[in-house]
């Protein structure tokens, strides 16, 4: 495959970001047709990119809008990942990402520790 002056492929350049661990996990989301360069959709591993565009695509629960800035020559540390791309997705509050707690009844279910020593203080000593 010819490669522009200044092009990568792109399952290599969201590995070499690390936005996935490993370079397959690249390869399956593009080839599912799941990644858009440019809003368009891309449905081939191999497909060339370059500083200035665009790409879009699920990771985790959320959904990542990314500005390619540089191409990486390895997949190098996290800091210098970074330098390769610039968010332009909102960042999103940290209550929305988080699982919320299970939720707690009152009088239903097995009590907590502290729960159970403040029930054997209010109990009547039967014993005596």
């Amino acid at each position: 495959m010819t490669q522009g002056p200044g092009k990568i492929r792109l399952d290599k350049w969201l590995w070499q970001a690390r936005f996935f661990k490993t370079r397959g996990l690249s390869a399956k989301l593009v080839s599912g047709g799941h990644v858009r360069v440019n809003s368009q959709k891309v449905a081939k591993p191999a497909h060339a990119v370059g500083a200035g565009d665009v790409l879009t695509f699920p990771q985790a629960r959320q959904v990542r809008v990314i500005r390619i800035v540089a191409l990486g020559d390895r997949r190098g540390p996290a800091p210098e990942a970074q330098a390769l791309y610039e968010d332009l997705a909102p960042p999103e509050r940290e209550e929305a990402n988080s699982v919320p707690a299970a939720p707690r009844y009152e009088g239903k279910g097995r009590p907590t520790k502290r729960e159970r020593r403040k029930l054997d203080l209010n109990r009547p000593d039967t014993l005596e």
